[in-house]
């Protein structure tokens, strides 16, 4: 089975970086998207950014610019690097798996990141 685990979040000041990492430990076959998830308190979980196996992806608008998504395909680890932080970003980070075969709908615990000054 597939568990994700991730890392890297903390307090960061508006206009600092923050790396996020989502480790899998399984191995997920054929065509599927990690996708980086964040849910602010009393808010709806909202999608940050999506990669694919083949490295293909997407990001929510109000990132494009500021996050880069990335797969390191060796260590099985997805990255969001998280530029110019803002206030607004102040979230819990999700890390969810989805497709493959076996089918594969899987997501880590969160990390929590704190932007202020």
């Amino acid at each position: 089975q597939v568990q994700l685990t991730e890392s890297g979040g903390g307090l960061a000041q508006p206009g600092g970086s923050l790396r996020l990492s989502c480790a899998d430990s399984g191995v997920i076959r054929g065509i599927f998207t990690t996708t980086w998830y964040r849910q602010a308190p009393g808010k709806e979980r909202e999608m940050v950014a999506s990669i694919t196996n083949a490295n293909v992806i997407n990001y929510a608008d109000f990132v494009k610019g500021r996050f880069a998504i990335s797969r390191d395909h060796i260590n099985n680890i997805v990255h969001l690097q998280m530029n110019s932080l803002k206030p607004e970003d102040t979230a819990v980070y999700y890390c969810n798996a989805k497709g493959g075969y076996p089918r594969v709908d899987a997501w880590g615990q969160g990390t929590q990141v704190f932007v202020s000054s």
